[in-house]
């Protein structure tokens, strides 16, 4: 069928199997030439297509899947007519793709292939020449087997590039950039001795064993392409699984498969506990925008795996969601707007929850000019189709986004450091994308010299009332030059006096450095976040750009003074990296975090209300004392002023900021009372954020989870689910199925 004919025909019908990818490869090819061609038809596309990806993702909810019993009363009340409707029901005739023999042709090549490789591996001296070269290969790291069928989807490259679009099917070039570490040059061709070379793999040979991978639910590990190991080089990107003698050969020459977690680093992260508010009324600490926690446990979730306790952030768990709640506007008196809430908790319903939201002025996408420093460590440890590969496509969105206003740099480290790229005009995209198509991973990882070299471009380059920001890709394994975290912490904390701020996205499992790349981003005045799919590097450097990349307020402090007569005690949900002394509050030469447009950035305290008996809540025993009289450790508290009796004030917010290129703080205060609300009638956003605090405390195992279950989180997060236009919410309502089940 021409496209013109095609055109002529197109019904909405046809417009949507396009969009759900069921069209034959002739009637497919015939509809993109038309929706290449006519600017309508591709408006009518782009809204078909969103509406599909919407409706799939929506799908993938099973908030209101049926439960057994439902669905056993389901069936045994059929209508009595249904098996005469079933007996004249007349199947459609299958589609090509759908008849039985394709999945067994394909099912058949990866067979073929996969035994031709096995008994190539089985001679003598192949086996000798391999241990050989597993051996010289002694202690490399290789990532682990499994890896989702969404992560395969998410890391395609578009096929299909129609101006206003939506990315389409996944492209040849999937596995692009390797997927294991690269082996000595003088590997083997594994199934060289088992096919004449000038007769590479059949496409569709490529394309089933592609299918077949991803119904396994396997990939390889980093550095070694599928078609570099099956010998299609550049011409066969796709490529049936690696034999399973290919596995057992390289398991047993001493090759350890990564898991998450296994080398990774993280930092001691001890739970705040309960303080009294007659000995300690004040409560402060940094504000904190890293969203790094949430996708590093859902990476884990994702793999059946649990993440370590030290890894959950709660802080960084809810300020991973946006809220829909709005904030100051353009004409406001402070680039923050500060809210508060309390309600019953949910885990401990003798207990208040009070919730604190700070959420930032939007900014205009491309209201500032930027002038940004693309730092990317291509040393060995990012040979894995999980770092390099997916660096290179998370720069290729953001270089999209870039306007005349702005300029772009790119630097390279690994054993050694190399600009790749000089400051080029944002327009000049060709330019900047086959710097970053010209990366290749390998060497060991100074990351020292690379971060010093990129802030030497950056102040070269500064624009002044601009964004200037070193945007650092890396898996954090820095293992040349300076490596200790609190030199390298020093070192970045003075270069953001300089104002250039730094951001900071990590890559990859097994072996990620959170502490120092949390450690890194806190001293740099940026943001820290876990890239682990395309999806994720479209939601920060896409759909949260300004929010990444454009500082509103700097240096951000929060300060909560309890009243004694309203609150007993008073515990911070998270934030335990974060805690500054009171006294730091009102000293501008103390460093905080920083709050980018549009940002959303949530604390949580749980309280004990005044008037609760002691001892009627659960809580540790404590021993009598054996140094001391017990009327010393039991002596009643000082009354509260007669103020503070009789406010009906609970707590007072204050927080301090700076302006962006500001050194003297500005205040802003806001008080909150205790209106003895049931979590029952607290807002949607209240909801929500207890139940992800109440998920973190589940993860973490914590001894202050009182009353959580999965079932209560559960409850919570479809009550405060809200619209969720982005789907994140929905996602993570699937996350407590995963941890549930763990």
């Amino acid at each position: 069928m021409t496209p013109l004919t095609y055109f002529l025909d197109m019904k909405p019908e046809d417009l949507t199997a396009w969009a759900l990818d069921e069209l034959s490869p002739e009637d497919r090819a015939a509809a993109e030439a038309v929706l290449g061609s006519d600017a309508k038809t591709q408006e009518d596309a782009r809204l078909t297509r969103s509406f599909c990806a919407f409706l799939s993702h929506e799908l993938m909810d099973d908030a209101l899947a049926l439960k057994p019993a439902q669905r056993a009363a389901i069936l045994a009340a059929r209508s009595p007519v249904r098996p005469r409707m079933e007996a004249s029901f007349k199947p459609r005739p299958l589609r090509w793709f759908q008849r039985p023999a394709i999945p067994m042709a394909a099912a058949a090549a990866v067979i073929v292939v996969g035994s031709l490789a096995a008994l190539h591996l089985s001679h003598p001296s192949q086996e000798k020449g391999r241990e050989m070269q597993l051996a010289q290969r002694e202690g490399v790291r290789v990532s682990g087997l499994k890896r989702s069928v969404d992560d395969f989807s998410e890391s395609a490259e578009p096929s299909l590039r129609l101006p206003g679009l939506p990315v389409a099917s996944a492209g040849p070039d999937l596995f692009k950039g390797g997927l294991r570490q690269p082996m000595p040059e003088s590997k083997p061709d594994l199934v060289a001795a088992a096919r004449p070379a000038s007769s590479p793999l059949p496409p569709a040979l490529d394309s089933a064993g592609m299918v077949a991978a991803k119904s396994a639910n396997i990939t390889l590990g980093a550095g070694v392409t599928v078609s570099e190991a099956f010998g299609g080089g550049a011409q066969s990107p796709a490529a049936p699984m690696p034999s399973v003698r290919l596995l057992e050969k390289e398991a047993e020459a001493g090759f350890r498969r990564l898991v998450p977690g296994e080398a990774e680093d993280y930092g001691r992260n001890v739970e705040n506990g309960l303080a009294s508010v007659a000995r300690e009324p004040l409560s402060t600490f940094s504000i904190d925008v890293d969203t790094a926690s949430y996708a590093n446990v859902r990476r884990f979730l994702n793999h059946n795996s649990r993440p370590p306790r030290d890894a959950v952030r709660i802080e960084e768990l809810i300020n991973y969601f946006p809220t829909p709640e709005p904030g100051p506007t353009s004409h406001a008196a402070h680039p923050i707007l500060v809210r508060a809430e309390m309600a019953a908790c949910p885990w401990q319903p003798r207990h208040r929850l009070a919730r604190i939201h700070l959420k930032a002025r939007e900014v205009p996408t491309g209201s500032r000019p930027g002038n940004l420093v693309f730092l990317v460590d291509v040393s060995g440890s990012m040979n894995s189709e999980d770092k390099l590969p997916l660096v290179q496509r998370s720069l290729r969105m953001l270089v999209e986004r870039l306007g005349e206003a702005d300029r772009v740099a790119m630097v390279t480290y690994a054993g050694g450091t190399e600009v790749v790229l000089p400051s080029t005009n944002g327009l000049k995209k060709a330019e900047v994308l086959a710097a970053v198509d010209r990366l290749q991973a390998g060497g060991s990882t100074h990351g020292s010299a690379g971060i010093r070299l990129a802030y030497e471009q950056a102040v070269a380059g500064f624009i002044q009332g601009g964004v200037n920001r070193v945007i650092l890709c890396t898996d954090g394994d820095f293992n040349v030059g300076i490596s200790d975290p609190k030199e390298l912490a020093d070192f970045i904390a003075g270069q953001a006096r300089s104002g250039v701020f730094l951001s900071v996205l990590g890559f990859g499992s097994g072996n990620l450095k959170d502490r120092t790349l949390e450690t890194l981003a806190d001293k740099g005045n940026g943001l820290y976040a876990c890239i682990d799919s395309v999806s994720e590097a479209r939601k920060v450097l896409v759909e949260q750009m300004q929010g990444t990349l454009v500082t509103v307020a700097k240096d951000v402090k929060v300060q909560v003074e309890f009243n004694p007569a309203a609150v007993r005690e008073h515990r911070l949900i998270g934030y335990e990296n974060r805690l500054l002394a009171k006294e730091d509050f009102n000293d501008d030469g103390k460093d905080a975090g920083d709050v980018g447009a549009g940002h959303s950035v949530v604390a949580l305290y749980e309280l004990v209300p005044a008037g609760l008996p002691p001892g009627a809540e659960p809580g540790p025993v404590v021993d009598r004392l054996k140094y001391q009289p017990e009327e010393i450790r039991l002596a009643a508290p000082p009354s509260p002023s007669a103020s503070a009796a009789g406010s009906l004030e609970a707590l007072t917010v204050k927080v301090r900021y700076k302006e962006p290129e500001g050194n003297v703080s500005r205040l802003v205060e806001v008080a909150l009372k205790d209106d003895a609300l049931p979590v029952e009638k607290a807002g949607r956003e209240f909801k929500f954020t207890a139940a992800v605090a109440g998920f973190g405390l589940l993860l973490r195992e914590s001894p202050h989870a009182g009353q959580l279950s999965w079932d209560l989180i559960r409850r919570l997060a479809r009550e405060g689910k809200g619209e969720d236009a982005l789907g994140y919410r929905g996602e993570f309502l699937q996350l407590i199925e995963k941890a549930a089940a763990r």
